[in-house]
């Protein structure tokens, strides 16, 4: 057993290494998830082919399997989980998914694309029925069932039902427009799909245990329904008569059935005898429905099923287990172990005549249990087959050789061998033993014809499923009779082609020239009593049963059963009704590899092999039954009763003997058939033309007797409504008059007490507009003493606030007035540090500049002294030069760092006078913020103002001088620094002016620097001055320019008295560099 765990891929292999053909397990996919959980699939379903099936997982994913090529695909992903799935519809690509959320959406598998998305449900939908034309679908839910359109996917019909009765399954028969629906009560009923119109209704069992139906299956002709549920009964239901024809009583550990699946075969024409039955131990059983025997099982306790699904061609079976795994099993190998399974005993209840009820059913109970063979090594056993009669001595060995270089005599020992030809080269060996010409050009000129008149509507004789198989069929019929004309007559010809016809399907050549083979030779004179069955060939069937098994014969001649009941039927379809495809084909492995007599000797083998029950039948409808359906026989016993019959049966009654020997066709042209009575056949022709002309000649009548007959039922249902509609015109007129008067009646009444409820209501209404005309003045009267009482409290509590505003006003005024006091104060005491500083600065320099002096005084009467020549005065002279370079230097440097001092006072000036405008400023905004809160204390707040006034006046008065104006005083007599006035002048006074002049006398000392800021009218800030100790800074100045001009007076002496002319002029050039400039006044 091979598993397979797909995980997360989207595509690859089913499997690594094909499995064995004969393995019952075929192949176990597993899903694995994320953290190794297993994720479980919920629903499979094959398609049409039977090669590739659907599977859904929780997960909401959908994935196809394609057995044949051994691929898998991820088709979808939905993200729910699906309810059910279908994959029949007419386009063979898309598919249909029932999801979790009640929807029902369709999918194409190629192009992974959402074709429709389908909702209307109310339930979870748990099936899908697709109709054999694809053109519509059913789904199924507990509480209803709707049918849609597929073209356009739009809900066609709804079934609505009680909700005391649920639906169980509603579901389409195959090979037809019938509609069956089951419901929760055991009722079923078919409808039509077209009309939607009640068809019949299958009558529920009234005698026995109610079996309480879940789970239904059809055979693929639609004429049998097997029903299950809450029991361990089946009910098999025949469509067609509408009756119960058998009850079967599955074994006791059988409580529930919860799934039911016909079997197909290729042969059996659409009339199945397998029924797999899922029940509720997870085990699912196949029975054969007929003998009542178990075939096989899937499944166990262990690995228990919970769903499964059969393909359409019966090759395999997909079931979901209960691990949430998928097995897929080969029914070919299945089907060969029969002595597996348990003994099974089954209760068979055949049903009586029609109209008889169900408590006159005879029950046959019959347990048939198998014997269990002894365990081998395993090798597989050789069937013995009996070997046919020896080969005449006469005959050359050349007969012998087969085309493509193969030898009769081998392929008859490996067949004795083996009991079959390999699978594999069946068709290679078929081909051979056949000789097939394969003639291509006579094979064109009778398909070149087109199809025969007679096979035009062989699909409604029978209807096949594939159109593919259909018209392969319809060819090589049609092939047939434009070679022959009888088999455009043969009304069994289909039969016995179609197993050819599904074998070929491929290869319509070989088709045709293996079915014109088999009927030059297996077929020899069946058509010399047309259109009677061959009595000749019956009879010598007969003769051959007479003579091995004459109490059999007796026993069917008895019953009255001929030979065209017992050897016709299985002749005519070639035992493609009775057995398996694999036992057919097992079957004419040796028909064709022996004398066209084995088909007969197969024939009465086969009525030989069933002796037992032949010989339990009495009436004629079971025998006729039993010729045309399966029947549990071992096809090896089947084959060696039909070599001894060979074997044993004498040269005269032998078929051999009056059978020709092979014949294989010729090449080139197909050889003449006309083994066959002509004047017949044309007489069937002309009579058929002739019907076929009375039928259309009546088709025609029928169709205008039709149109007169709807005209006459037209006119006569038109005049019927026309006298209807007049009648029920003037009943309702009457009625309407009738109604009127009893209306006008009652309106006369309605008025009279609506008069006096109206006075009633007027007066109430009075009353309470006085009432509420009262009440509300009431509450007017209450609204406002509650409004003055509010009035109140808020005068009192704004009051109370406007005072202690007002006092935190006060108060932060008065910390104002303190801050800007000790700011004043702070900066009165920066500037005079500054102005002691820079005093300091110029006594050091004059200090300097004094002892300098003295020393050039001692030099220059050194030089007096000393001076002898000319040459000696003139370097004193240009030495005294070049100390006066330097001294002007000095003086240069000296004025440039009094213009530093003057700037530092002017800035510091203006911030000053900017800080006291700010001040302004937030006085004035105070002023009116104090006035706009409290206009009601106005009075107290000027009158305190006028009092702070007067409070600073006097200081005010004496800290200013408008006409004394600030004074920087330079060392140098010659230079005096205006200074610019203050910021406070913007104030509007007339004394506000302020001017900066240099004194014209003084000797030495330092300036004096005085700032007044006169405050506007009103203003509560104090004026501040800076003229303390100006007197000693201006003493101090005049004392410095005096001893300055005492030292350049002494210079100018000492010069003088050297006497010479250079030293005169630079006397005179000292004398006029530092004699002062009068200041301006």
């Amino acid at each position: 057993m091979q598993v397979t765990d797909i995980g997360n891929k989207e595509e690859g292999k089913i499997w690594h290494r094909k499995p064995a053909q004969n393995k019952c397990l075929f192949i176990t996919v597993v899903r694995s998830g994320k953290q190794g959980k297993t994720v479980r699939f919920h629903h499979v379903t094959f398609d049409t082919t039977g090669e590739s099936f659907l599977a859904g997982d929780h997960h909401g994913n959908i994935y196809v399997f394609d057995i044949s090529r051994n691929r898998f695909r991820l088709v979808q992903k939905t993200g729910l989980a699906c309810t059910a799935l279908a994959f029949s519809l007419r386009r063979t690509t898309e598919f249909l998914v029932a999801l979790a959320d009640y929807s029902i959406k369709c999918f194409d598998k190629d192009t992974k694309q959402l074709v429709s998305w389908m909702r209307g449900h109310e339930g979870a939908v748990s099936s899908i029925s697709v109709h054999g034309s694809g053109r519509y679908a059913i789904t199924t839910s507990s509480d209803t069932a709707q049918l849609w359109d597929l073209d356009t996917f739009q809900r066609k019909r709804k079934l609505n039902i009680r909700q005391s009765v649920g639906i169980q399954k509603v579901f389409f028969l195959p090979l037809g427009n019938t509609i069956l629906s089951c419901f929760s009560d055991d009722s079923i009923f078919a409808w039509e799909s077209e009309s939607l119109s009640c068809k019949y209704q299958l009558p529920v069992p009234e005698e026995g245990p109610r079996v309480h139906y879940k789970a239904f299956a059809v055979t693929r002709d639609g004429k049998n329904l097997a029903a299950g549920g809450r029991s361990n009964l089946l009910h098999l239901w025949c469509l067609d008569s509408r009756h119960l024809v058998r009850v079967l009583l599955m074994p006791a550990v059988v409580r529930t059935v919860r799934q039911l699946h016909f079997l197909p075969d290729s042969f059996d024409g659409g009339a199945s005898q397998t029924l797999g039955v899922l029940s509720q131990d997870g085990v699912m059983r196949f029975v054969n429905i007929h003998t009542c025997k178990l075939l096989f099982h899937l499944g166990s306790n262990e690995q228990a099923i919970t769903t499964a699904t059969v393909s359409p061609n019966g090759r395999h079976v997909a079931a979901v287990m209960d691990d949430g795994s998928i097995n897929v099993y080969s029914i070919h190998s299945l089907s060969q172990d029969l002595n597996k399974p348990p003994a099974l005993r089954t209760t068979v209840v055949s049903c009586c005549e029609e109209g008889d009820s169900t408590s006159h059913l005879t029950v046959k109970v019959r347990s048939e249990v198998k014997q269990r063979p002894v365990k081998t090594s395993g090798r597989r056993p050789r069937a013995k087959a009996h070997r046919p009669p020896a080969v005449d001595s006469l005959t050359d060995d050349k007969e012998n050789e087969l085309p493509a270089g193969l030898n009769k005599k081998r392929l008859v020992a490996l067949l004795q061998a083996f009991g079959e030809y390999p699978a594999k080269y069946r068709m290679f060996v078929w081909r051979s033993l056949l000789c097939l010409p394969e003639n291509h050009g006579a094979y064109s000129s009778l398909t070149d014809k087109g199809l025969h008149g007679a096979y035009l509507s062989l699909h409604n004789k029978y209807p096949i499923k594939s159109h593919k198989l259909q018209r392969g069929l319809q060819r090589v019929l049609s092939a047939l009779a434009h070679w022959a004309a009888i088999f455009g007559e043969t009304e069994y010809l289909p039969l016995v082609a179609f197993p050819f016809v599904k074998l070929f399907q491929n290869n319509p050549l070989l088709c045709f020239e293996v079915v014109a083979t088999v009927i030059v030779n297996w077929c020899q004179h069946w058509f010399e009593y047309f259109p009677n069955p061959p009595l000749n060939v019956l009879s010598m069937a007969e003769n051959v049963l007479a003579h091995h098994d004459p109490e059999l014969l007796q026993h069917l001649v008895e019953r009255g059963i001929t030979s065209q009941l017992y050897i016709w039927p299985l002749l005519e379809t070639l035992f493609s009704e009775v057995l398996t495809r694999d036992e057919w084909l097992r079957l004419f492995d040796n028909v064709f590899s022996n004398h066209p007599g084995f088909l007969l000797m197969a024939c009465v083998a086969y009525v030989t092999c069933c002796r037992a029950p032949l010989l339990l039948c009495t009436q004629k409808q079971d025998f006729e039954y039993f010729f045309h359906h399966r029947n549990n026989l071992d096809m090896g016993s089947l084959v060696q009763e039909a070599y001894r019959l060979t074997a044993s049966t004498p040269a005269p009654i032998h078929p051999r003997g009056l059978l020709a020997a092979f014949s294989p066709l010729t090449r080139g042209q197909y050889p003449v058939f006309n083994h066959y009575p002509e004047v017949v056949v044309q007489y069937h022709g002309r009579e058929r033309e002739r019907i076929r002309q009375q039928e259309l000649e009546y088709l025609q009548e029928r169709q205008a007797v039709s149109e007169l007959r709807a005209e006459c039922v037209r006119r006569q249902a038109s005049e019927e409504a026309y006298y209807a509609q007049e009648e029920l015109l003037r009943q309702a007129e009457e009625q309407r008059r009738n109604i009127l008067a009893q209306e006008e009646e009652k309106l006369t009444q309605q008025r009279t007490r609506l008069g006096a409820m109206k006075r009633e209501m007027k007066l109430k209404e009075l009353h309470l507009t006085d009432a509420s005309r009262r009440r509300f003045l009431t509450h007017q009267q209450e609204l406002r003493a509650s409004h003055l009482h509010k009035l109140d409290r808020d005068i009192s509590r704004k009051m109370d606030l406007r005072e202690q505003e007002t006092a935190a006003a006060v108060q932060d005024l008065e910390i104002r007035q303190i801050e800007l006091e000790t700011q004043r104060k702070l900066l009165e005491q920066e500037l005079l540090k500054e102005q002691v500083r820079v005093g300091r600065q110029v006594e050091e320099e004059v200090e300097v500049r004094m002892r300098r002096a003295e020393r050039d005084e001692g030099d220059n009467r050194d030089l007096l002294q000393d001076a002898e020549t000319n040459l000696q005065a003139l370097e004193e002279s240009l030495a005294e030069a070049c100390q006066l370079g330097v001294d002007r230097d000095w003086e240069r440097e000296v004025g440039h760092r009094m213009e530093g001092l003057a700037a530092d006072g002017e800035r510091k000036r203006e911030r000053l006078a900017e800080v006291h405008t700010e001040t302004l400023c937030q006085q004035h905004r105070l002023l009116n913020t104090v006035r706009d809160m409290h206009g009601w204390k106005w009075d107290e707040v000027m009158s305190a103002r006028a009092q702070l006034q007067e409070e600073a006046q006097p200081s005010t008065s004496a800290n200013t001088d408008p006409e004394r104006p600030v004074t920087l005083r330079s060392p140098c007599p010659t230079r005096g620094l205006p200074l610019r006035p203050s910021a406070g002048a913007s104030v509007p006074q007339p004394h506000a002016n302020a001017t900066a002049t240099a004194s014209p006398a003084g000797g030495g000392g330092g300036g004096g620097l005085c700032l007044n800021s006169p405050s506007p009218p009103g203003s509560t800030s104090t004026n501040f001055s800076l003229d303390r100790g100006r007197a000693h800074l201006d003493s101090g100045e005049r004392q410095l320019m005096r001893d300055v001009r005492e030292l350049r007076r002494k210079l100018a002496s000492a010069q003088a008295r050297g006497g010479r002319g250079g030293a005169s002029d630079s006397a005179a050039s000292s004398q006029a560099a530092w004699s002062p400039t009068p200041a301006p006044q």
